[in-house]
């Protein structure tokens, strides 16, 4: 039994040792892999790793294809040198941490073509290494040293052409196949400079988004903070009122039930506001779960009534059809009127306000009055509530008026509507466009 059992148990641990061996090749080319991630994101050229991973592979199929290319000349080391040379950068940078300069990669370049113009063979790819390299310098340099480069480098082809070491034909013709490894040369350096401009672009374009996004952010914080001034104020001021009527109710009148209402009315007006306080918070989220309905113009009757159960008088009147008004529009028209409002109970209390609402086809106009208090007359501009309303009408394009007029305090706001644009084409086309009921009949 035991040496049945022990058996198995060797052949486990053997297993296992292969799975361990197996292993390690693939626990390092993952290794080597993150390393070479993290050396080419280290590169101070703002590049995607698969153009830089592909430049090098092009490299590597180009002085392959030249170290082939001298296969006559074998044992000589000199093909091999010339490969390393092109590569020299990598190394330097890998095992020592130097970056790979413009001026390093010029160098390795012209000595890496340099060794393999040495032994000269026909169709020659050696000049092509100078094309990729004149590519890569225009990418990440200025333009002179990039010019200087590509001069360089057509003058080094120029003198090993004329050496007779650059050779096109079976014939050797001299100066045969240069005009096409300059015009390489010039079309490497096309390119680099347009991935350059590139660059350049992709940087102009994230700061400009940062910009953008800054102004969206400010924009932002300032629409929260109009939205909670007008539901803070809206709601302590309603509030107020009714604590007023309680305590006058229990001064003069000794009236329980009546200043009982009036806490029951401001208690219910206090948790409506913490809710409008957290759903106005709640815009920070993006969550659409927490987004309620904005108020809107058709909720301008209820405003209406709370401010006169709290004790205001107000003179109210409505004309128009509401359902042409859009959301933003009926939102808009609803703080400035709780804004309107607020002010009264807080900048002129025990007057009566008037309150009217007109809707047109082309214009919705909300117009807030009341009589000014005695004394010197408040400053609205001076805080954050009258500019809130000129923020928000301007916005839309609509038109906003707040000042003293005859012995009053008035708040003017006009809207544009869309409708109005339809309206005026169904004026010019009246026989075009007609309705359900005048076809029946």
């Amino acid at each position: 039994m035991e040496v049945s059992h022990a058996i198995p148990a060797s052949m486990a641990g053997r297993t296992s040792r292969w799975r361990r061996l197996a292993d390690r090749p693939r626990a390092g080319m993952a290794r080597l892999l993150d390393t070479v991630r993290e050396r080419i994101e280290s590169l101070p050229y703002d590049y995607p790793p698969a153009v830089i991973i592909g430049t090098d592979l092009a490299l590597l199929v180009i002085t392959g294809a030249a170290v082939i290319q001298r296969h006559s000349y074998f044992p000589s080391p000199l093909p091999l040198l010339a490969m390393a040379a092109a590569f020299l950068p990598i190394p330097l940078f890998a095992l020592f941490g130097v970056k790979p300069h413009p001026l390093l990669l010029k160098g390795s370049a012209l000595l890496s073509c340099a060794l393999f113009l040495l032994q000269p063979v026909s169709a020659d790819f050696a000049p092509f290494v100078l094309v990729l390299v004149a590519g890569e310098v225009a990418a990440v340099a200025s333009r002179g040293i990039t010019l200087g480069f590509a001069l360089v480098a057509i003058l080094q082809l120029v003198a090993f052409d004329l050496a007779g070491h650059v050779q096109w034909g079976t014939e050797g013709q001299r100066l045969q196949g240069l005009p096409m490894y300059v015009l390489g040369i010039l079309l490497g350096v096309f390119v680099g400079v347009m991935l350059q401009y590139q660059r350049r672009f992709l940087y102009q374009e994230r700061e400009n988004q940062a910009i953008r996004a800054g102004h969206a952010a400010d924009e932002e914080r300032r629409r929260i903070a109009r939205e909670v001034h007008d539901v803070i104020a809206h709601s302590l001021s309603i509030t107020l009122l009714h604590l007023t009527a309680a305590r006058r109710a229990l001064q003069t009148d000794d009236d329980v039930t009546e200043a009982v209402e009036a806490l029951v009315d401001a208690e219910r007006l206090g948790r409506q506001a913490m809710a409008d306080i957290r759903r106005t918070v709640g815009m920070l989220d993006t969550s659409p779960a927490l987004l309620a309905p904005e108020p809107s113009a058709a909720d301008i009757d209820e405003l209406v009534g709370d401010y006169r159960r709290a004790g205001l008088v107000v003179d109210y009147a409505r004309t128009g059809d509401l359902a042409v008004i859009e959301g933003t529009v009926g939102h808009a028209l609803y703080r400035i009127g709780q804004e309107s409002l607020a002010n009264v109970a807080k900048h002129a209390p025990g007057n009566a306000a008037t309150v009217r609402l007109d809707v047109s086809t082309d214009a919705a106009t909300l117009v807030v009055t009341n009589p000014l208090p005695l004394g010197p007359p408040p400053r609205h501009d001076a805080g954050m509530g009258v500019r809130g309303m000129r923020k928000r009408t301007e916005l839309l394009g609509g038109s906003i008026t707040a000042g003293a007029v005859d012995d009053g305090w008035t708040v003017r706001a006009r809207f544009p509507l869309k409708s109005g644009a339809c309206s005026t084409i169904t004026a010019m086309l009246p026989g075009m466009l007609k309705t359900k009921t005048q076809e029946d009949m």
